[in-house]
């Protein structure tokens, strides 16, 4: 034992902490809870008044110091109630948690019952706050408030199911026949201190350091039992309260404890090492209220780390529900605000920018419409009572959800619960008003009596005492359910209760009792629903270690460097997933709680591992013993848990053979004549009694010696109850709270200055995570384009990139609706936008000018050709609000800012938004992220720095929008005309389909038109019909534009389009380059994305074919490296996730393309000599060859020769007659690159090459060192073409159209 105040050097390994009083102290009489929502127009007896902790023992523990005003507002979240002898007097549990600054927790278990007013100062008070009220009323119009809402919402539930409940108890109930609520229900909220007794609530309360909820419940009623007994309890109520606190201690890992209460015994087991940790909490009542495929889903938003509200009237289905589905996250751990029961003084941290799960207790009544909550774009709403939840918006499924969701339901099954839920367990108020009206009525049986008992215990539902008790009471209905089970009719559990309650006779002779056996059912039903959940991460995660980067020697080195640092290889991670996995997992690996995972896993090469971490490591051991995993590595296939019926076995083995039994409640050693006794009242404790614990005879001191101790307590606690002090220790802390950033909001202390501290951390997060999101989309990006310009691996995938884009909004969306005024819509962002658009209309409609301020055009993206694009806010909406496919403003704002951002528009838009001073005034409190100046312009910087990299995260997303293009046609005007006599005609081509032919009207080089978003452009076929005298036309490029992105595509043609005139083609196919507009060539010019291959130029085009060999040709040795690397690019794209592959067009006709390629080998020592005046083209070449095959007799002899050689001669021929034979003019250059991208599709390249070697006619064409007459040339290429055969190569309808094949 430590030498400080008795008792506390064994505080850690108690089972309680403290036992708390709580309720109304008569020295400062009634004082209205202004915090707690005061409400004048409700009579007195329904306003909320405070209370106060009347007594707390002891009085403190140094490892968990005591705070009072956290415990007072989670123990009485509405403070005082008060009622009356008509109203239900039933007693409530509630339960609750306070998490320390560390992120440890401690537990409040409460049991709320009402205690008779004996002060006379307050039923005056009362009187005369009744008698005001009264006067009141009949000055104003008389509205009647519903008579069910008379049941004060002051401590854990008023839901429907309690008023149905008292209203039964008041039909059995002497009293209520006398005083009732007739009429209109007023009468049954008056009070009058001559005929009425007047009850206010009352709370007592133990504070553990673990979550032994069952067991805290059962003492606490036994406690209140003893009170309200006729017969006074066996030993004074110190014995018990002074047991419990001093006498009992934690049950060891692994081990089960039996200690007393007043009047039975109570168990509590704890997991052992290799388990999952403890978790009292009952998971069956969590399905029961939401229904399974409701909890998954809420599951997985607090999985993505989503804000999520429950909404409950009952406080505690609200800790069910929290701590169920925290519990489930194993082996990942919640790690931002966790608030399971937030007390109204609190309401404004639901204003916190910052992923959440809390708690909101409904006011009876009130309509989910009426609940303004500060930000929704991003919230997950759960309304536990009605059973219904609300998801945010673009919200990716759990894997394999339907077959996890069927094994879920098989479990719930077995157990007799239904899988839909909605079947509400009622709240533990209807378990103990049924008690109190069967005291008022005599019990019916001893069975019943016992089963009261249980229910009084919190182990059996309530709905199956009220069935049964009814059933007990009522002929009508027994006779009933015997003709239903004659005619074979179920009615619906009522067998299974009967038999339960006959066994519970029985059982009763035989050891354990009915409540023992409904506490083993539930634990084990926990343990297999959590070891459903855990074998699904295990089957996720089975290869996570693989992943993991460790790259510091040491772990200062690691703590020093860990914000730098990657610690797990996402895309290698997410490219060995399932496909289906993939839009949850990409986005789940980003999640806080799963870095902080990763992180401890590194820090277990250093450091004992963390107990969640061991666990879970262990059943990833144990799963590959049991099946090699490796063939099905990337299988989605569902696999079972296997884990379910061990670890029940473990439990039940446990609970039937008790490991330790602590010391029995005995006599203390007390002051005679205090603590007397008396009946409904809880007496006030002697304080000096239960100041300390045991000096020295408590035998569980002596079991291990306290370093010993010391040396297990971090072991065995999962929750870090106890850390040491030593260097190492704060180096943990340091990195688990990097980044962590708990920010649990104080319950203690509500002062201004508080609240101001609290807005100011989030201000100060929020920055820091707008500076984290941006640098992570800056270097993903360009690690990207690095990868395109040869640098090493790919490490971003469009499916990262999109999860990052999303978490941008979100992010924007969390600092939009921080500090709000008013909140208004969904979206805070779009609100405010909405805002800025009806003053800025207003505006421009006064000034009567199209440019406002804050629009500018920016510069024309080429000094000819397209007119400059208008730049603004407010236009940018517009389009926005013109897309009919949108239906939400939190889908408007998102398509907003991924416009803004592919536009590099989005810092400079967000600026020209809060630049209106006034306006955010209006809309934003002072301490609003949005009005700190400082941090406000570091936010916009830090946006601006997006603008370094490309991002086309608006047109990929919104792929069926019609969109407005524009085209202008370019030609070289010194050397033709610049309009032609003849009908030009267009169409563009993009990733996403063609805008199909369009006539240009002639002489007008410029079209506007409207068609279904294309993507990227790609292609565009420029053509025209030939008539007229000025039919020839040299063009020297087309632009063209998006008009809602701004995106500019130059593709350069620079050649003739005319019969007669270079090589006569009519119809050209131009490949799109993206422009970078001018004014921010300068600014990106370090970083700006490889621009994507274009048409081949003029310059090259001349090169091979000028006459007298002008222009540098290239050598054998550049041939031949540009062919490896055009083939190798066609290689890498197939290579490619799908999403991201680009445009294989422009790897075939592109500059540097194969067919560019392929071009300069043919024409590599081709003889260019004129003849009769006349250039002769590589087409030419292979016209011949074809008419050369066909017509000699020679080729008979090749099919004799050779079958597959026969073959290849015929299909190189029928290839180049339908090429010929084509109604498309396009010319002979046209015709050669049509040729290459049908060989390359139909992988006939390679066949064709030894067929143009052999014929005689390339020696006629040929010079002899041309590399198609060299032998190891001619061999080498078509084995680096055969390399193509393996993928398919599909071509753009704009090469192929019109191809008769």
């Amino acid at each position: 034992m430590s030498a400080g105040p008795a008792g506390s050097g064994s505080a850690p390994h108690r089972f309680a902490h403290y036992f708390v009083v709580c309720g109304l102290d008569n020295e400062t009489g009634l004082e209205p809870d202004a915090l707690a929502g005061e409400n004048f127009d409700q009579s007195p007896l329904k306003r909320t008044f405070k209370s106060k902790v009347l007594a707390h023992y002891p009085q403190n523990i140094e490892c968990n110091p005591f705070d009072q005003d956290a415990v007072n507002m989670l123990c009485m979240p509405k403070g005082l109630s008060f009622r009356t002898q008509r109203d239900s007097l039933a007693p409530r549990f509630h339960s609750f948690l306070i998490t320390r600054e560390d992120g440890s927790r401690t537990y409040g278990f409460v049991h709320t019952f009402y205690e008779e007013v004996t002060s006379a100062q307050i039923r005056s008070a009362m009187q005369t706050l009744h008698q005001m009220h009264h006067a009141e009323q009949h000055t104003s119009p008389h509205t009647c408030p519903s008579s069910s809402s008379s049941s004060s919402s002051s401590s854990s539930s008023s839901s429907s199911m309690d008023s149905l409940a008292s209203s039964s108890d008041e039909t059995e109930s002497p009293s209520s026949q006398t005083g009732g609520r007739g009429g209109c229900g007023c009468s049954g909220s008056s009070y009058d201190a001559e005929r009425d007794t007047l009850y206010v609530s009352k709370a007592i309360c133990l504070i553990a350091p673990m979550p032994f909820m069952h067991a805290c419940r059962r003492f606490l009623s036994q406690l209140h039992r003893a009170v309200v007994s006729q017969q006074p309890p066996p030993l004074p109520l110190e014995s018990y309260v002074h047991n419990v606190l001093y006498e009992v201690p934690l049950p060891p890992p692994g081990r089960s404890l039996k200690f007393h209460g007043v009047y039975e015994p109570i168990l509590c087991q704890r997991p052992g090492p290799s388990e999952l940790p403890l978790a009292d909490f009952p998971l069956g009542e969590a399905f029961q209220l939401l229904g399974v495929e409701n909890l998954v889903q809420v599951f997985t938003c607090v999985l993505l780390e989503m804000q999520v509200l429950l909404y409950s009237q009952d406080y505690q289905r609200l800790m069910v529900v929290a701590e169920g589905i925290t519990t489930l996250l194993f082996p990942f751990q919640w790690q931002h605000v966790y608030v399971p029961i937030l007390p109204a003084s609190l309401l404004h941290f639901l204003d916190a920018p910052v992923p959440y799960l809390m708690g909101l207790q409904s006011k009876e009544g009130t309509d989910r419409s009426k609940l303004e909550l500060p930000q929704e774009a991003n919230l997950c709403f759960v309304d536990i009572d009605n059973h219904c939840i609300e998801l945010p918006e673009d919200f990716p499924q759990f894997p394999n959800k339907a077959e996890f969701i069927q094994e879920l339901s098989e479990v719930l099954l077995h157990y007799g619960l239904s899988p839909e839920g909605g079947v509400t367990p009622p709240p533990p108020t209807t378990t103990t008003t049924t008690q109190t009206c069967v005291t008022g009525t005599g019990l019916k049986s001893t069975a019943l009596r016992e089963l009261v008992d249980d229910g009084r215990n919190g182990n059996l539902p309530g709905e199956a005492l009220d069935v049964l008790e009814l059933l007990q009471g009522n002929p009508t209905l027994e006779r009933l359910q015997a003709l239903a089970k004659r005619t074979g009719v179920k009615v619906a559990r009522l067998e299974s209760l009967v038999a339960g309650q006959k066994a519970l006779g029985e059982d009763n002779m035989g050891g354990r009792t009915g409540a023992e056996e409904e506490e083993l059912r539930n634990a084990k039903l926990n343990v297999q629903l959590r070891e459903v959940f855990a074998a699904r991460f295990a089957t996720m995660f089975t290869d996570y270690e693989a992943f993991v980067i460790q790259s510091s020697p040491d772990l200062e080195s690691w703590l020093t460097n860990r914000e730098q640092m990657h610690n797990f290889d996402k895309a290698s991670f997410l490219s060995d997933q399932p496909e289906p996995f993939l839009p949850f997992l990409s986005r789940f690996i980003e999640t806080q709680m799963f870095a902080t995972f990763i992180d401890n896993k590194i820090m277990s090469q250093w450091e004992e591992k963390e107990p969640l971490l061991r666990v879970f490591d262990g059943r990833i051991e144990k799963a590959r013993l049991y099946n090699v995993r490796a063939p099905s590595l990337r299988s989605s296939v569902y696999q079972k848990c296997t884990f379910r019926k061990e670890s029940a076995q473990a439990i039940e083995q446990r609970l039937m053979k008790i490991d330790h039994t602590a010391i029995h409640p005995h006599l203390l050693d007390m002051k005679i004549g205090q603590g007397k006794y008396q009946q409904g009242f809880f007496p006030k404790l002697q304080a000096d009694v239960l100041a300390s614990g045991p000096t020295n005879n408590n035998r569980w001191s002596n079991r291990t010696g306290p370093a010993q101790r010391r040396r297990e307590w971090p072991r065995q606690q999962p929750d870090h109850l106890g850390l040491d002090n030593d260097l190492k220790e704060k180096y943990m802390q340091e990195a688990r709270s990097l980044g962590k950033n708990l920010r649990q909001p104080k319950l203690s202390d509500l002062s201004p200055a508080v609240i101001a501290q609290t807005n100011w951390k989030f201000v100060e997060g929020l920055l820091k995570e707008c500076r984290m999101k941006t640098k992570r989309m800056l270097v993903e990006k360009m690690g990207r384009e690095a990868v395109e310009l040869g640098h090493g691996e790919a490490n971003i995938t469009g499916l990262e990139e999109n999860t990052l884009i999303a978490s941008l909004c979100d992010l924007l969306e969390r600092i939009w609706s921080h500090g709000l005024q008013v909140k208004q819509g969904k979206s805070a962002l779009w609100s405010h936008l909405m805002h800025y658009q009806a003053r800025e209309e207003m505006t421009e409609q006064q000034a009567e000018s199209p440019v406002s301020t804050g629009q500018e055009r920016r510069k024309s993206e080429s000094s000819i050709g397209l007119p400059a694009l208008r730049v603004s806010v407010v236009q940018d909406m517009r389009h926005i609000q013109n897309m009919g496919e949108i239906k939400t403003d939190v889908g408007r704002a998102r398509a907003w800012i991924r416009l803004s951002l592919e536009k590099k528009l989005l810092s400079q838009h967000l600026k020209q938004l809060l630049s209106n001073q006034a306006l955010t005034k209006k809309l934003y409190k002072r301490y609003a992220f949005l009005r700190c100046e400082e941090e406000k312009e570091q936010f916009l910087f830090h946006l601006l720095s997006l603008n370094a990299v490309d991002y086309f995260c608006f047109t990929s997303v919104f792929t069926t929008i019609m969109i407005p293009y524009r085209a202008v046609i370019i030609p070289i005007k010194k050397l033709s005309n610049a309009m032609t006599t003849s009908n030009p005609w267009v169409c563009v081509s993009g990733e996403l389909g063609d805008s199909g032919i369009m006539q240009i009207p002639k002489n007008v080089l410029e079209m506007t038109f409207d068609c279904q978003n294309l993507g990227k452009l790609t292609t565009v076929q420029l053509g025209h019909d030939n008539a007229g005298l000025l039919a020839k036309w040299l063009v020297d490029c087309v632009m063209v534009r998006n008009e809602i992105t701004g995106h500019t595509y130059k593709f350069p043609c620079g050649r003739w389009l005319g019969k007669g005139v270079d090589d006569g083609s009519l119809e050209r196919i131009l490949i799109g380059e993206l422009v970078v507009p001018c004014s921010e060539e300068e600014v990106v010019r370090g970083s700006k994305t490889p621009p994507p291959q274009r048409s081949p130029s003029q310059l090259r085009r001349i090169s091979m074919t000028s006459i007298t060999g002008r222009g540098t040709k290239p050598t054998t040795d550049q041939i031949q490296e540009a062919i490896s690397e055009a083939v190798n690019n066609i290689l890498k794209h197939f290579h490619k996730p799908e999403k991201e592959r680009g445009s294989l067009t422009v790897l075939l006709c592109g500059e540097g393309g194969l067919v560019g390629a392929l071009e300069q080998f043919f024409y590599h020592g081709f003889r260019t000599a004129r003849l009769f005046q006349k250039n002769i083209f590589v087409w030419d070449f292979i016209e011949r060859s074809v008419v050369y095959m066909e017509s000699t007799d020679q080729m008979g002899d090749l099919q004799e020769t050779a079958e597959p050689f026969g073959l290849t001669c015929d299909s190189l021929c029928r290839y180049a007659n339908a090429i010929n034979n084509t109604s498309r003019n396009i010319g002979k250059d046209g015709k050669f690159q049509l040729l290459i991208c049908l060989g390359a599709r139909d992988r006939l390249l390679s066949n064709w090459l030894p067929l143009l070697v052999e014929c005689p006619i390339i020696t006629r064409m040929y010079e002899e060192t041309a590399l198609l007459r060299d032998r190891v040339a001619v061999n080498s290429l078509i084995s680096i073409l055969q390399s193509l055969h393996d993928f398919p190569i599909t071509l753009e309808t704009s090469l192929t159209k019109g191809v008769d094949l």
